[in-house]
């Protein structure tokens, strides 16, 4: 009896013995646990600075990251910047701060943002520029129409429609950056060459609705005679339309925009706007998710990625 006792005794410690070791075997739950957390570590988190989402054309470029980023199993930060460069600058610290893997940047100011992209260079971010560029600082890629070429249909379209002869007003965005520089060049590289046009008012309004409203007032006021309006986006012709429109005007003045955002497309096919340059945001970030998935797993990409633009009439 106490020799059966005896091994039952061994046979009960051999048995806690095993037990114990068996909870760092292969497929136990600590290796599923150590799996689980190797996989977080391969998802790539993106940080995209937007300068406004109080422009449809950046809720559009934003929407279309975020599906693709989900799509492609990505996690991503949005941040809003309303059109403030100190903001922008305060937003991307706060995403290097959350160990973003890939910066995004839609600047609001190229020169202003240079400061942000410089600090995500010193912790070693790739940042990737959308829409706008940045006017130094290391970017691995910009992404975005060109928007030289677009100013320059802008300004063939409204110097076909005019017999290459009238007056003009040009509506700039906001002050600094690329977009506002880029197409306003391109505009300028058509009527500048042509004798019979004339810009006779060059205005700020900021890329903004309400302010294309108020500055087209102020300049109709000075210059009642006009063939044309340029303005840099769509929401600034939406509002030189009102103007117009409130100043008996319309009829006899071309409104051309940038973007072909909803809005636009449904003045165009109204006839309240002539044209506008239809850029595709949705496809800009999609285009910046993938070229963050490729960049994050260390494969090299194009300095620049292009999205193709077109000329809306109807």
């Amino acid at each position: 009896m106490a020799k059966w006792l005896k091994g039952l005794g061994l046979l009960t410690v051999l048995i806690l013995v095993l037990g114990a070791c068996s909870t760092d075997a292969p497929g136990s739950s600590k290796d599923k646990g150590d799996s689980a957390e190797g996989d977080s570590d391969d998802t790539v988190k993106i940080g995209l600075s937007v300068s406004t989402l109080n422009n449809p054309f950046f809720v559009s470029l934003r929407d279309g990251a975020e599906a693709a980023a989900e799509k492609a199993g990505h996690d991503i930060v949005v941040t809003d910047a309303q059109d403030d460069a100190s903001t922008q600058l305060s937003d991307i610290e706060d995403l290097l701060q959350q160990n973003i893997d890939v910066l995004l940047v839609n600047p609001v100011d190229s020169e202003a943002v240079v400061t942000a992209i410089e600090s995500a260079n010193d912790k070693d971010v790739p940042v990737i520029t959308v829409d706008r560029s940045a006017a130094d600082g290391e970017v691995v890629t910009h992404i975005a129409s060109d928007n030289v070429s677009g100013g320059e249909m802008a300004g063939e379209f409204i110097a076909e429609k005019l017999e290459e002869s009238g007056k003009l007003v040009e509506l700039q965005g906001v002050p600094g950056a690329s977009a506002t520089r880029e197409r306003g060049e391109g505009f300028h590289n058509i009527v500048d060459s042509m004798d019979g046009l004339e810009v006779v008012a060059q205005q700020t309004a900021n890329f903004n609705r309400s302010e294309g409203l108020n500055v087209m007032e102020n300049i109709i006021q000075g210059t009642d005679v006009m063939g044309a309006v340029f303005a840099h986006n769509d929401e600034m012709a939406l509002g030189a339309v009102e103007a117009l429109k409130s100043n008996g005007m319309l009829e006899d003045v071309l409104v051309v925009g940038f973007d072909a955002t909803d809005d636009a497309r449904a003045a165009v096919k109204e006839g309240t706007m002539d044209a506008t340059i239809a850029q595709q945001p949705k496809v800009i970030g999609e285009k910046a998710i993938d070229a963050a998935g490729k960049v994050a797993k260390g494969n090299s990409v194009d300095e620049f990625i292009p999205v193709e633009l077109q000329l809306v009439t109807e």
